[in-house]
């Protein structure tokens, strides 16, 4: 149902720190024109974190309407205030989303048999596949492949976007979950690794920028031929590493504002890039071929 490349798409914003609706659409337009396998508006590098509730669920409509049904849509609707995520939720299934991110609580720091509770009762208020997002750098909690694969026996538990950065945890979720569990990176540099495991694609911020590469070596992965996905890797790993020098969204929206594809706006408390991470950037960009 998701695989491939699926970028994790940044909000752009006017000057004026606004929603910029008509870039947003042209965004939608371009990513899949790229090769793009689906979209995910509205995680942390839709800066989930400041937009308003309002504004994570009009983003989340406007992509999924400007999308249609072109390629699948999975939204972010993860909190660590369970009803608030079952809203959410339950807001992107009304408006027809294909699929739902769901972050693993952060902040507050819930035991595995509270992230279990969390996730069955999103599960059980909507009617979508559910993403779970284990990314125990940002959320300070990491579900363990046993408590993963607890979950995967709910009808609708259908993957993880898994961003520990642990190759082993392909080989032990498909151990705990199946082979069939929907296993996505979330992390760029090791995307290719992890779909030698048994990945099947990456929830990817490169993905922003470098649609079509990143597209390709997924695509070269699913054809078992990884001597092309690691010649594509190598093309990307340069980008990978600079636009996460500093906040990844901060350096997405750099890099495509030198594509002329959106501004680099950001909300506080993030602020633009420094001029040594904007060379970097540059420089990777070149190496990829893409300015």
């Amino acid at each position: 149902m998701f695989q491939g490349s699926l970028p994790a798409m940044v909000t752009p914003l006017t000057d004026k720190g606004a929603v910029d609706w008509s870039a947003l659409e042209q965004l939608v337009d371009w990513l899949i024109e790229q090769g793009s396998n689906g979209l995910v508006p509205v995680g942390t590098t839709g800066e989930s974190p400041t937009l308003t509730h309002d504004e994570h669920r009009e983003v989340v409509e406007a992509v999924v309407r400007h999308a249609a049904g072109r390629v699948p849509v999975i939204a972010g609707a993860g909190s660590n205030n369970t009803q608030e995520a079952i809203e959410l939720a339950r807001h992107a299934c009304e408006v027809g989303a294909d699929g739902l991110l769901i972050v693993t609580p952060y902040y507050n720091k819930p035991t595995q048999a509270g992230l279990i509770a969390h996730f069955t009762a999103v599960h059980d208020a909507t009617d979508r596949p559910i993403i779970i997002y284990n990314i125990p750098g940002r959320s300070v909690v990491d579900m363990t492949p046993e408590t993963m694969g607890e979950l995967a026996k709910l009808p609708r538990i259908a993957g993880v976007k898994d961003a520990t950065g642990r190759l082993e945890r392909v080989s032990c979720q498909r151990i705990t979950c199946g082979p069939d569990f929907i296993q996505l990176s979330g992390e760029d540099a090791t995307a290719h690794g992890f779909n030698a495991q048994g990945g099947v694609g990456c929830i990817s911020v490169t993905a922003n920028v470098a649609p079509a590469l990143c597209a390709q070596m997924q695509a070269a992965c699913r054809a078992g031929d990884y001597a092309e996905a690691l010649r594509l890797q190598d093309l990307l790993m340069p980008l990978h590493i600079a636009i996460f020098l500093e906040p990844g969204l901060v350096g997405a929206k750099y890099a495509l504002s030198r594509l002329g594809r959106c501004g680099e706006t950001v909300r506080l408390p993030l602020v633009p890039l420094t001029d040594a991470t904007r060379a970097r950037i540059d420089a990777a960009m070149a190496h990829a071929g893409l300015v």
